[in-house]
C-alpha cells in the first residue's frame, strides 16, 4: 500500500494490471478485468453481452438484491427460477421451464461458495453470466470456477475470502467480451489531449490502492482457507447431535469455497424459529447475518414484478436461514 501511494498512481495502473494477471492466472481464464465493485461486474457483463430492454433474464431468488438489480439496471426483466432444497442453488430444471423466445442470459449464483450445477445451464444454450462472488476458491467438477461460464463475476468486497475492502473482477475466455468490459468500465484518452468515445460507457475501474490491497489478500489465500476449514470442521462436528439445525449442502464432486455457514433452522425440531436463535446469539454478543431473504419477496421486486408466481422452496428457506459467523480473523 505504502509503494502504491509513494508511485503516484492511485487510479488504476499498474497494481490492477498486475491483479487482473493473477486473477486469471488463478482461474485459468484467458481475461480478467479489475472493476469497482462484483455489482458492476455483473452490470458490464450484461451490458457487453447485449442484454438490455425487452430481455429477460433468468437468476434465483436467493442471493443479495445486486444479482437482480443489474437486470433491472439494463432494462431487462428478472425472472426469478426457483432453487433447490438442498445447497438453495438454482434449480436447473427450473431455470429450463423458465425459458422464453425473450430469455437472453442466465445469471446463477454459486451460493456460500457451493458452485450451482453449470453443465445442465450452459446445456440450454443461453449465455451464463455467473455471480461468483463468493467462489473464488471454488472447482465445478475439476473445473476451477472462472473459466466455465461466458463471464464470471467476482467480488472484492470486506467480507471476501479475496478482499480489497471493495472491487469486483470478470473473468472470461471470450476475447470480444473483455474488450467490450474494458472499453465499458472507463473512456480512455488517446494521445496528447486527443480522445474518442465509440461507447456510453460507466465509471466502474479498479483503483491501484484498491488493488493493492487485493494482491496481498490473494497471497492469503491458502492459509486464510485452511482457517476457514478447521471452522467448519468444528461446526459440523458440534451440529451432528443437534435437532432441526443442519449446514447446507456441500457436493463433494465440487471444491466448495467455505464462504459462508450456512444452517437451516426447523422450528419444529429446533425448539424456536430462526429469528428467535438470530436473537438470543446477538445477546451472547455473537454475530449472525441471514443469506438470504428472497429477493422476489422485498417491496421493491414484489411492487414492481407482482405477477410473479410462488417459489416455495427459496420463501421456505427465506424464514429458515442463518449463517454462522466464519473468518479467518476468528483463528
Amino acid at each position: 500500500m505504502a509503494e502504491t501511494l509513494r508511485s503516484g498512481w492511485l487510479t488504476s495502473g499498474p497494481r490492477a494490471e498486475e491483479l487482473e494477471r493473477r486473477f486469471a492466472e488463478y482461474v485459468g481464464a484467458q481475461h480478467a478485468v479489475a472493476l469497482s465493485s462484483g455489482t458492476a461486474a455483473m452490470h458490464l457483463s450484461l451490458v457487453a453481452a447485449g442484454v438490455g430492454p425487452g430481455d429477460e433474464v433468468i437468476t434465483t431468488p436467493i442471493t443479495w438484491p445486486a444479482t437482480a438489480n443489474v437486470i433491472v439496471h439494463v432494462g431487462a426483466r428478472p425472472v426469478f427460477a426457483d432453487v433447490r432444497d438442498s445447497d438453495l442453488n438454482i434449480d436447473p430444471e427450473a431455470a429450463a421451464a423458465a425459458v422464453t423466445p425473450q430469455t437472453k442470459a442466465i445469471l446463477p449464483v454459486d451460493l456460500a461458495g457451493q458452485p450451482c450445477d453449470l453443465d445442465p445451464l450452459l446445456a440450454l444454450g443461453l449465455p451464463v453470466i455467473e455471480d461468483a462472488a463468493h467462489a473464488t476458491e471454488s472447482v465445478y467438477r475439476g473445473r476451477k470456477v472462472g473459466a466455465i461460464a461466458l463471464a464470471t463475476c467476482f467480488s472484492l468486497y470486506a467480507t471476501k475470502n479475496v478482499a480489497a475492502g471493495e472491487g469486483g473482477m470478470v473473468t472470461t475466455d471470450d476475447d470480444e467480451l473483455a474488450a467490450g468490459i474494458r472499453e465499458l468500465r472507463l473512456m480512455r484518452r488517446g494521445d496528447g489531449s486527443l480522445y474518442d468515445v465509440r461507447t456510453a460507457g460507466f465509471k466502474a475501474n479498479l483503483s491501484d490502492v484498491l488493488a493493492a490491497v487485493a494482491l496481498c489478500q490473494l497471497d492469503k489465500l491458502p492459509r486464510h482457507a485452511e482457517i476457514r476449514r478447521g471452522h467448519v470442521e468444528r461446526y459440523d462436528a458440534a451440529l451432528a447431535d443437534l435437532q432441526g439445525i443442519e449446514p447446507l449442502a456441500r457436493d463433494t464432486r465440487d471444491a466448495h469455497a467455505l464462504h459462508l455457514y450456512v444452517v437451516r433452522i426447523d422450528s419444529e425440531e429446533a425448539g424456536a424459529d430462526r429469528d428467535a436463535y438470530l436473537h438470543a446469539l446477538r445477546d451472547e454478543n455473537i454475530g449472525t447475518s441471514i443469506h438470504f431473504l428472497p429477493v422476489h419477496r422485498l417491496t421493491y421486486y414484489r411492487e414492481a414484478f407482482p405477477d410473479h408466481p410462488p417459489l416455495p422452496v427459496a420463501e421456505r428457506a427465506g424464514a429458515e436461514v442463518l449463517s454462522l459467523p466464519l473468518s479467518p480473523a476468528h483463528s
